[in-house]
Formats: C-alpha cells, sequence, structure tokens
C-alpha cells in the first residue's frame, strides 16, 4: 500500500500551496434545496361537546356527622402516665449504662 508521502519528497504532500495556485474551497453543492414547507396552519377544529356529556351530580351533600365527645381529664391522665413510663425506662437505661462503663473501665485499669 501506498501513502502520499512515499517517495524522495515526503513533505511536499504537507506544505502549503502556492499563493497563486486554484483555492481550496468548499466544493459547490450536490443536491439541490428543498422548498420551505408551508406555515403551520394550527390544530383543527373540534366540535362542541353535547349539551348532556356530564353526569348528574348530588346538588347537596348529607351534612357531616358529630364526633364524639372527649374526655379532657381521662386524655391528662394517660398522658401522664405515660409520661412517667418513658421516663422509668430511661432511668433504667441509664442506670444499666453507667453500670456497665464502670465495669469496663475498671477492667482497662486492671
Amino acid at each position: 500500500m501506498s501513502s502520499p508521502t512515499d517517495g524522495p519528497d515526503d513533505d511536499a504532500y504537507w506544505q502549503r500551496p502556492e499563493p497563486g495556485a486554484a483555492s481550496l474551497g468548499r466544493p459547490p453543492e450536490d443536491q439541490p434545496t428543498a422548498p420551505e414547507p408551508p406555515p403551520y396552519p394550527g390544530p383543527p377544529r373540534t366540535d362542541p361537546p353535547a349539551p348532556h356529556w356530564r353526569p348528574p351530580t348530588i346538588a347537596t351533600p348529607p351534612p357531616p356527622r358529630h364526633m364524639p365527645a372527649q374526655d379532657m381529664d381521662a386524655i391528662d391522665e394517660a398522658e401522664g402516665s405515660a409520661r412517667t413510663v418513658t421516663y422509668g425506662v430511661g432511668l433504667v437505661a441509664g442506670a444499666i449504662a453507667i453500670v456497665l462503663i464502670c465495669l469496663l473501665c475498671g477492667r482497662a485499669l486492671l
């Protein structure tokens, strides 16, 4: 296979053309340009809907039901009991954690 650089004058292929040489511009276009399509006329018109196309609706819904009465004293008592249980569990967990830390530190010092 031969390349354009084979031969005694390898650099001649890569040299600039002479100033008076023909221009190496773009070749003329081979394909003719297509005419522009007409502007977009928009979507086609739609027919109006039938006069009774919606399903029948109920004009007046029934009134909302009443909520049961709340016993505020019983709610406060339940919240107090829950707070006591939460604090008790936290104190027991904290005491166990302190005992374990003391045991581990005591073994590390010995």
